[in-house]
């Protein structure tokens, strides 16, 4: 069973609230309390950002995600774009090269066919750019008022190479961790466009396919024993959900986490934690220590990762997991957040 990528919570008194979404706590506790048990789902599968299949002898990844991020155009992207690669980048997280996706429309009454055709060629270019097709969907009109103009749900699958097996499980004591960029500009971005914040200088998405990333990690060699991109929750996030699922210590050098200035005042004036706050075109590699110097020159040598690098290692193995950021007054302890920073951001 693969991760929801824009889950709702529940409240404490178990009703589902409207305008949350991302990881956290309450993504465990749906998955854990309500998920799990409808879909008689295993205890012990693992939670990835796909599900692997094996057909015909080929191993393939299957991975499905919501899109519902207002407003449907922000700077650095849009709904379109942003469903083609966020659903890219997850078949990817599993080392699969993608293959073909679908896209089912839920379309409000009303809603502008101009702009409708605006994100179908957005979404036509992104997939291009990837490397992938578009081959079948669905589309359902639901009455005016119900529906913030457009949801797009996406589903694809991809091809995983032979020897390739990439998850929380395989992650090993003594591996480095790394971050492709600099964190926190998507969640920004849009929460910029949705409430009319004037930031100078405008900070834009960090959208992108990661794809191109994978295949390099993997045509180098690479032994990636786990990758996940930074979307519900942010670096923090990922990297807590990771941790409780290998049952490993992670330890951090905050300095080494790279945030844009504009994206750092940008939290300072809004209060929030900049390595919680979510990206589109990030992710973090865990590989063997001896393999992380090449790992961040290929990451490097392509452009959505030209500022990638190391930041931490696994320390332990043993326990429910955790993550530990060294700072100058001593160790940080990340945790779960317990509800979405920012809502409607995917």
């Amino acid at each position: 069973m693969s991760g929801p990528s824009c889950p709702l919570p529940l409240s404490e008194d178990g009703v589902i609230e409207r305008g949350h979404g991302g990881g956290g706590a309450m993504t465990a506790r749906l998955i854990g309390d309500v998920f799990r048990p409808g879909f008689a789902t295993p205890p012990a599968t693992p939670l990835h950002d796909g599900a692997t299949l094996i057909a015909g002898g080929a191993r393939l990844a299957f991975t499905t995600d919501c899109f519902v991020v207002m407003p449907l155009e922000f700077p650095g992207g849009d709904i379109g774009t942003l469903a083609i690669f966020g659903t890219v980048n997850d078949l990817a997280m599993c080392g699969a090269t993608p293959l073909a996706l679908s896209a089912g429309f839920i379309i409000e009454e009303g809603f502008e066919i101009a702009r409708l055709r605006r994100i179908a060629a957005a979404m036509g270019r992104a997939a291009a750019a990837a490397g992938v097709e578009i081959v079948t969907g669905d589309t359902k009109v639901v009455e005016r008022g119900k529906g913030d103009g457009v949801y797009i749900t996406t589903a694809g699958i991809g091809l995983i190479p032979s020897g390739v097996t990439i998850g929380p499980d395989q992650v090993r004591p003594g591996d480095a961790v790394l971050l492709s960029g600099d964190v926190g500009r998507h969640g920004i971005a849009v929460m910029a466009a949705r409430e009319g914040l004037g930031f100078e200088p405008p900070i834009a998405s960090d959208l992108a396919s990661l794809a191109p990333l994978v295949a390099a990690l993997i045509a180098g060699g690479v032994r990636l024993h786990c990758l996940r991109d930074l979307t519900r929750g942010g670096l923090a996030t990922a990297l807590v959900e990771i941790a409780a699922g290998a049952g490993m210590e992670i330890t951090l050098r905050s300095d080494a986490v790279a945030v844009s200035e504009a994206v750092r005042g940008a939290c300072e004036i809004l209060g929030l934690d900049p390595w919680y706050v979510a990206n589109e075109g990030r992710l973090v590699a865990f590989v063997p220590m001896e393999d992380a110097a090449r790992a961040e020159a290929i990451l490097r040598s392509e452009p959505s990762g030209s500022a990638a690098t190391v930041i931490g290692r696994v320390t332990a193995a043993g326990g429910r997991g955790r993550v530990l950021a060294e700072t100058i007054g001593g160790m940080r302890v990340l945790d779960l957040p317990s509800g979405e920073q920012l809502p409607r951001i995917c």
